[in-house]
C-alpha cells in the first residue's frame, strides 16, 4: 500500500509525525490531522469513542481521556463489545455511529488538500479528459467447467468425501471449529453443483492475499474481477492460475493494451493502489456487470492496514449506494473480542477443569497471570438470554489493526441489518507471510498446539474459506442471508466460525500467549 507519513507511537501525544506542510504523505487516503500531526492513536481513539457514545456517553468520555492507546485499547474494544450485545439495538448503533466516525474523520489528500471522504469519492480524477482512470483486460481460463467435489488441501495431502468428512468430525471434537463450521462445509460437500461458479461474479479487493478465495473461485468457474496492487509477480501469478482454470477474471490497467499483447505485458500494467485510487477504483468498478460480490481481502502492516481498510469501506459504501444487486464477503481474524454462545463457555469450563496439575500449579505460582480460565462470567442480551465474550486480542497485533478490522465488523452489521447478503466468517489462524515475518507471532504460532490451538497453512485456510463463501452464496437458509433470523445481529459471527481452538480453549490467550512464544522459539531451534 502506499507509503504515509504517521504518528504510531505507543504514547499518542507524544506525536513524532511531520507536521502539516513538511514532507507530506502521499496522495490518497489519510489520517486526520489533530494538532498539526497525523497521529493515528488519537483518530483511532476518537473513532471508538464516537462509535459508543449513543450507547454510552460515560464510556465515549473515558476513552476520550486515555493517554496510552496503545495498552488502553485492549479494555476499550472489550467494553465495546460487550455493549454491543448487552445495549438494546447496540451491534447496530455502535456500527453505525462508527462507521459515520470513520466518514467523518478521515480524508483524502488530492493534490496537496485534505477532502472529506465524500466529497473526494464523488469527483475520481481521470488520467486523460475524457478518458476512464483505468482500463479493463479479461483473461479467460483455458480449462472445461464442470461441477467438481470439494477438495482440501491438509498437511500435504487433500481431504475428499468421507477424510474430509471425518477431519470436520475432528475438528468439532477438538475444539477447533464450531459445528455449524462442519454444516456449512458438508452443505458444499452435498452439493457439488454449488461449486459450479459460472453465473456468478466475485470481486476481491487483495485477489492475491493469501487468506483470499481466489485460486479456488477461478477453479470453479467464477469470473473474479480482480484488484491489487501494482506488482508484476503478483499479477503473474493470478494470470497463469486464472489461465490454468477454468474461469476467468478482469484486471485493471493503467494504459491500454492492444488484444495482442503477452501475458507478461498485462502484468507489468496490472492493478490499482486502493489507498491512492479509491474514487477511480469506484468508477471502474460502478461499471461492472453484476449482481456481484464485493469480497475484502486487503491487508497491509500498522496505519496503512487502517488507510486501506477505510479506503475499501468508501469504495464499499460509494457502489452500494448506486447499485442494489452487491452483496458483501469478508473474513474475521480470530484474535479479536466476539461474543459466543454459551455452550462454547461451557465447553471451556470443563476444559479448564480438567486441566493438568502442572498448570494448576503454574497459574498459583505466577500469581494468577499465567493459565487463566478463558472466561470469567456471562453476559445477559436484552432479551435474557445468555452469552460469553471471549477475548482474544493480541497485544502485538495493536490497534491499528484492531481497528480495521472492526470496520470491517461494522459494515458487515451495518449492511445486513438494512437487507443486504452479508458473508462474514471467522477464519483461523494462520501461517501467512505477514505472520512469519513477525517474529514473536511466529514463535506462538509454533507453540499454539500446546495449548489446544490449532494453526493452518494457507492453503487450508483459503479453500475452506472459499467453501463457506460459496455456501453463504448459494445457500438460502445461511446466516449471510438477511431473510434468516438471527438470535441477535452478532450471531453472524459465530456462526460457522473456524477460531482454531480459541474459543473454546480452557486458557484466556494472553495468559499463555508468552510461553507459547518461549515454546516456539525453543522448537524453532531444536
Amino acid at each position: 500500500m502506499a507509503q504515509v507519513t504517521v504518528d504510531d507511537d505507543s504514547d499518542e501525544d507524544a506525536t513524532a509525525a511531520e507536521p502539516a506542510g513538511a514532507a507530506e504523505a502521499t496522495d490518497g487516503v489519510v489520517f486526520p490531522l489533530v494538532g498539526g500531526h497525523r497521529s493515528t492513536s488519537a483518530t483511532g481513539r476518537a473513532v471508538l469513542a464516537d462509535a459508543v457514545r449513543p450507547v454510552d456517553p460515560a464510556f465515549a468520555d473515558q476513552v476520550t481521556a486515555q493517554r496510552d492507546w496503545h495498552v488502553a485499547y485492549l479494555d476499550a474494544y472489550r467494553r465495546m463489545t460487550e455493549l454491543a450485545v448487552t445495549a438494546p439495538d447496540g451491534a447496530q448503533r455502535i456500527s453505525a455511529a462508527g462507521l459515520a466516525s470513520v466518514h467523518q474523520r478521515f480524508r483524502i489528500r488530492q493534490a496537496g488538500q485534505d477532502l472529506p471522504l465524500a466529497e473526494a469519492m464523488a469527483r475520481p480524477a481521470t488520467h486523460q479528459p475524457g478518458l476512464p482512470a483505468l482500463h479493463t483486460v479479461t483473461v479467460r481460463g483455458t480449462q472445461p467447467a464442470s461441477p467438481d467435489l470439494l477438495s482440501v488441501p491438509y498437511h500435504g495431502g487433500r481431504l475428499v468425501a468421507g477424510d474430509l468428512d471425518r477431519q470436520l468430525d475432528a475438528w468439532v471434537e477438538a475444539g477447533t471449529a464450531e459445528p455449524s463450521f462442519a454444516t456449512a462445509v458438508r452443505s458444499v460437500m452435498v452439493h457439488p453443483e454449488w461449486l459450479d461458479l459460472r453465473d456468478v461474479t466475485v470481486v476481491l479487493l487483495g485477489a492475491g492475499a493469501e487468506m483470499g478465495p481466489f485460486v479456488s473461485l477461478v477453479q470453479w468457474g467464477a469470473h473474479v474481477v480482480a484488484v491489487d496492487l501494482p506488482a508484476f509477480d503478483v499479477w503473474h501469478r493470478l494470470i497463469n492460475q486464472v489461465r490454468a482454470s477454468s474461469g476467468s477474471m478482469s484486471v485493471p490497467v493503467s494504459r491500454w493494451l492492444p488484444a495482442s499483447a503477452s501475458d507478461d505485458e498485462l502484468a507489468a500494467a496490472a492493478g490499482v493502489d486502493v489507498i491512492r485510487q479509491a474514487p477511480e477504483l469506484l468508477a471502474w468498478l460502478a461499471q461492472v456487470e453484476g449482481p456481484l460480490t464485493l469480497g475484502n481481502y486487503v491487508y497491509a502492516d500498522g496505519a496503512i492496514h487502517v488507510q486501506a481498510a477505510v479506503a475499501v469501506d468508501a469504495v464499499t459504501q460509494g457502489l452500494i449506494e448506486h447499485r442494489d444487486d452487491v452483496s458483501l464477503a469478508f473474513l474475521a481474524t480470530p484474535t479479536d473480542v466476539f461474543p459466543v454462545p454459551l455452550d462454547v463457555v461451557e465447553d471451556s469450563r470443563r476444559r479448564y477443569h480438567d486441566r493438568t496439575l502442572a498448570r494448576r500449579f503454574g497459574r498459583i505460582t505466577s500469581a494468577g497471570r499465567l493459565f487463566a480460565p478463558n472466561y470469567d462470567g456471562v453476559l445477559e442480551m436484552p432479551d435474557g438470554a445468555q452469552v460469553g465474550l471471549n477475548d482474544s486480542l493480541v497485544a502485538q497485533q495493536g490497534p491499528n489493526y484492531a481497528l480495521a478490522k472492526r470496520i470491517q465488523r461494522w459494515r458487515a452489521l451495518h449492511e445486513r441489518s438494512n437487507g443486504r447478503l452479508v458473508s462474514l466468517n471467522v477464519a483461523p489462524a494462520t501461517r501467512t507471510r505477514s505472520v512469519v515475518r513477525n517474529r514473536a507471532l511466529a514463535a506462538a504460532y509454533g507453540g499454539a498446539h500446546r495449548f489446544g490451538v490449532e494453526v493452518f497453512e494457507p492453503s487450508t485456510s483459503n479453500t475452506l474459506m472459499a467453501a463457506l463463501l460459496v455456501h453463504d452464496l448459494r445457500n438460502p437458509d445461511a446466516v449471510a442471508n438477511p431473510a434468516t433470523p438471527l438470535a441477535h445481529p452478532t450471531e453472524l459471527f459465530w456462526q460457522a466460525a473456524n477460531h482454531g481452538g480459541l474459543w473454546r480453549n480452557a486458557y484466556s490467550p494472553r495468559s499463555v500467549l508468552g510461553l507459547a512464544v518461549v515454546l516456539g522459539m525453543v522448537q524453532r531451534d531444536a
